[in-house]
């Protein structure tokens, strides 16, 4: 299971967050995800986000929400206390959740899933039964990933996780299709480009390998990630953050900056 904090762009203003590994349902989900916090009062935690290029379910505030895949950073405020119960979602599960993912980009939609919401609900706070519920309920509602739900699975696997893949066609000749199939399954399973989904991965290993090694030149941090150059790693830098690699690295947290 990948790295809690691997898209989280300041760790150091997590809640309690544990990730828990899918289990049973690892055909539908990558992890689960449980925030917990308790802020005193007029205090507000903004916790900046480079998402996974996923759909995830949420259970929060007596509710459940199909979250898109994202395309910009994405910001999460908290106060008061609480508590959410997500999962991130493979496209096998997504493929049967909603029949049009790309609609969901960048947006979502509430999920009218009473019997989610009370099972969920009760096992809090333990987060292990509350995952357990979740899981669950989308074995019984997703099944297990066949043919081409089997192969979007694949796919983004491989194009999130391997720093080999850098192109589509990589990715293409890997899983022994066309760009083209590549192209439309990504579309259909996940509502984002295969080139979209390289990119986040890319900026996420940059971002987290700037954040973890602060004496890195920026120029080997962009190499190392995959990037032509340090001018192709700014240039995503400021489209998806806003910000330059160097800004980053100087609005590092003060404890973290020394």
């Amino acid at each position: 299971m990948a790295d809690r904090t691997r898209g989280v762009l300041f760790p150091e203003r997590l809640p309690r967050l544990d990730r828990v590994a899918p289990g049973e349902a690892a055909g539908a989900v990558s992890w689960f995800w449980v925030p917990q916090w308790d802020l005193p009062p007029g205090v507000v935690s903004r916790q900046p986000l480079l998402a996974y290029p996923a759909a995830n379910l949420v259970v929060q505030d007596g509710q459940v929400h199909l979250w898109g895949a994202t395309t910009r950073v994405g910001e999460r405020v908290l106060q008061g206390s609480g508590w959410a119960v997500g999962a991130l979602l493979r496209p096998a599960a997504l493929a049967v959740l909603s029949d049009a993912p790309s609609a969901l980009v960048d947006d979502s939609r509430e999920v009218d899933e009473p019997d989610l919401v009370r099972a969920v609900t009760m096992a809090m706070p333990d987060v292990p039964a509350a995952c357990s519920a979740m899981a669950a309920w989308l074995i019984d509602r997703v099944g297990a990933p066949e043919g081409e739900r089997a192969l979007a699975n694949d796919m983004v696997d491989l194009l999130s996780s391997d720093p080999a893949v850098l192109r589509v066609e990589d990715a293409a000749r890997r899983l022994r299709v066309s760009v083209r199939t590549l192209q439309r399954l990504a579309h259909r399973t996940v509502g984002l480009s295969p080139a979209a989904i390289i990119r986040r991965r890319r900026l996420q290993e940059a971002a987290a390998r700037i954040r973890e090694d602060p004496a890195v030149p920026l120029a080997q941090v962009a190499v190392d990630a995959g990037y032509a150059d340090q001018a192709h790693l700014a240039r995503d830098f400021r489209t998806v953050l806003a910000m330059a690699p160097s800004d980053y690295r100087r609005t590092r947290a003060p404890r973290e900056r020394g």
